[in-house]
């Protein structure tokens, strides 16, 4: 396979436990199509919370290395992130650094979710307590 950016040929190199193909060039990655979700279960393994991964996407003049057809770019899960994908579910392109920027997203995506769910433990109490017999005891207790 090579490289839908220098024309490079791919090597097979280990990353984070997964076998990849990375371009010695440029230094892209290409990941098969569930190596992505891998990657991001690194970071954030709750597959129902991640969010959408493509919404839209637009033509580029790259490759893919399997299949040849064009590859599309798209804002990875709508964040400033582009990252690119063969429409015939080959896998992503990931630019120099992106699988770091990736993981980042990912992290944050799991701490925005911890801190939602304590978020709404919390509000849970407080209606909770609202509720109460002895809070509404005390509240007309005001207007007598």
């Amino acid at each position: 396979m090579k490289c839908p950016k220098c024309n490079t040929k791919l090597e097979k190199k280990s990353y984070r436990g997964m076998e990849v193909d990375r371009c010695s060039k440029c230094n892209g990655m290409w990941l098969d199509l569930q190596e992505l979700d891998q990657l991001e279960d690194r970071a954030f393994d709750k597959d129902e919370l991640k969010g959408t991964i493509v919404f839209s996407s637009t033509p580029t003049e790259h490759l893919c290395p399997h299949c040849g057809s064009r590859l599309r770019k798209f804002q990875y899960r709508l964040h400033s992130l582009e990252l690119e994908y063969c429409e015939n579910k080959h896998g992503y392109w990931l630019d120099d650094d992106e699988e770091k920027r990736v993981l980042e997203l990912m992290d944050d995506r799991e701490r925005d979710m911890r801190q939602k769910s304590a978020a709404e433990a919390e509000w849970k109490k407080t209606l909770s307590r609202l509720r109460s017999p002895s809070f509404f005891d005390k509240l007309l207790d005001l207007f007598k």
